[in-house]
């Protein structure tokens, strides 16, 4: 099992918006294509209150480079992106993790 932490930085006064397409399309979508929705966040106290922090799930790498190429590539997705960005881009900035569970971790 692959996991990836993804963090979206969101642009000016987007979040909301933002967590609309994840809530309404994005999530569907990576189903859809076998991507594993594991958790979102947002910050609660300390922290930017600009971030969604959230971990996808893979099989494997050959699987994660499956699922991705069929999403980015789904008109679907394409669609909900251009209408939820019909006034401006939603985020400012993506970083992208791939992390590994530890032999201690509570969660396996």
């Amino acid at each position: 099992m692959i996991h990836e932490l993804r963090i979206y930085t969101a642009t000016n006064g987007r979040m909301n918006d933002l967590m609309a397409r994840f809530r309404d399309h994005t999530m569907a979508l990576f189903e859809k294509h076998g991507i594993q929705n594991v958790a979102y966040w947002r910050n609660s106290i300390g922290g930017r209150n600009d971030e969604l922090w959230y971990i996808l799930a893979f099989e494997d790498a050959n699987q994660r480079a499956q699922a991705w190429a069929a999403f980015g590539s789904d008109p679907d997705w394409n669609k909900a992106r251009s209408e939820s960005e019909a006034n401006g881009p939603l985020v400012d900035h993506i970083e992208n993790r791939l992390i590994t569970m530890t032999d201690f971790s509570p969660l396996q």
